[in-house]
């Protein structure tokens, strides 16, 4: 089998852009990977580019060779643009060598560990802007099977926090916990916007809601500091979106830094690669619980990792979403007692629409779209999409 061409589409979705990518082959065999990175997507495009010249005319089932002879030509290396070009051009090859041999790419990792895996719920809160919206939205989501819910509640602060700014925070985080209750898990968003002091405050103000966690108290930038915030803090603290390859999460690691780990399967170096940092995280007894709030791609590559990490702990999904998602691909999800299935078909089981896809061209998107300061970054026509 050859690589024949490697060819993009990108899709407006609000919030974002999501990037597709897809490998095809002289076998009539098409890889789908997913490289979604929000406000970097000409950028993205042009790394592409610069990686299809090496994959045409390759077997595409040597999906560790190419790994690292891409990444080790590439002698400025790393950063969120290359890796994530590398991310959807890794899972395209996973896709390609599952449908060849008719397998779930978890059947080529290993296996299953489990059928399902928890999820925790983003975007359920779609234009809330006052504790009680909040409140009320939580309870519609818990009502659809839900069980763990994730939002910033910090508004535009940044760095600091005012009293008034912090109180209405926990205003808001007091009012979803009083309306779900104890059973549901709580995830406080931070958004990597805090100096270590306003993170260590906000972490033991936070105790009394019992989160699951707090995750990116401060800029990731700056692991030593993550640190010193976990050792200040009581509750578990949850990292790893913006970081680019297992060598920075190696750092990480080795800092104590995380009490939870979260690579991104579109932008950590793809499938193989988080399937690596979550072994790695396991010789620390660290849970794996992936940032996963992109389009279906991603979220199918990572049902993969779901079914075959051992130490897979919570899975992130986006509960609503644009209308035309569920039009653009075959994606299909089953719910089950706050759990995603596991699915069976081939590769990653997902294939696009590329002429629906074509429907939904690139638009520029501002990193904030807030109407006030607790408003969610979600379209005004979010709609469930599962």
């Amino acid at each position: 089998m050859k690589i024949t061409d490697v060819t993009t589409l990108i899709v407006y979705a609000y919030r974002t852009n999501w990037t597709f990518v897809q490998i095809h082959t002289d076998e009539g065999i098409t890889g789908v990977g997913e490289a979604t990175l929000e406000y970097n997507e000409q950028a993205l495009l042009g790394a592409i580019e610069d990686i299809k010249p090496y994959l045409i005319g390759q077997n595409p089932l040597d999906i560790e060779a190419h790994y690292a002879r891409i990444y080790r030509d590439r002698y400025f290396r790393g950063g969120p643009v290359f890796m994530s070009a590398l991310s959807a051009v890794e899972t395209c090859l996973w896709d390609i060598n599952g449908k060849s041999l008719g397998v779930p790419v978890y059947r080529l990792l290993g296996g299953k560990c489990r059928d399902r895996i928890k999820i925790y719920a983003n975007g359920w809160f779609a234009n809330a802007s006052k504790p009680e919206e909040f409140a009320r939205q939580a309870v519609q989501a818990c009502e659809r099977g839900i069980r763990a819910l994730k939002w910033d509640p910090f508004g535009k602060a940044y760095l600091t926090l005012t009293n008034a700014e912090l109180d209405k925070a926990l205003q808001c985080i007091g009012a979803v916990r009083e309306a779900v209750g104890s059973e549901v898990d709580l995830l406080i968003e931070g958004h990597g916007r805090f100096n270590i002091p306003t993170a260590v405050q906000v972490a033991r103000e936070l105790e009394p809601f019992k989160p699951l966690f707090f995750e990116e108290p401060i800029a990731p930038d700056y692991m030593e500091g993550l640190g010193q915030v976990k050792e200040r803090s009581r509750i578990a603290i949850a990292a790893g979106e913006r970081l680019y390859s297992k060598f920075e999460f190696r750092d990480l690691l080795a800092r104590e830094a995380v009490d939870f780990i979260q690579p991104d399967v579109s932008h950590a170096g793809g499938i193989m690669e988080c399937k690596k940092i979550a072994a790695m995280a396991e010789s620390y007894h660290i849970p794996f619980a992936p940032h996963n709030p992109s389009g279906p791609v991603a979220n199918a590559a990572t049902l993969q990792l779901a079914a075959c990490v051992p130490n897979f702990y919570i899975l992130e999904i986006m509960l609503t979403d644009v209308p035309w998602r569920s039009g653009l691909t075959d994606e299909s999800l089953i719910l089950e007692d706050g759990c995603l299935r596991i699915p069976d078909k081939p590769g990653i089981g997902i294939t696009i629409d590329e002429e629906e896809a074509r429907r939904y061209p690139w638009k520029p998107v501002q990193l904030r779209h807030y109407t006030g300061e607790l408003t969610a970054i979600r379209p005004p026509e979010a709609v469930p999409y599962f």
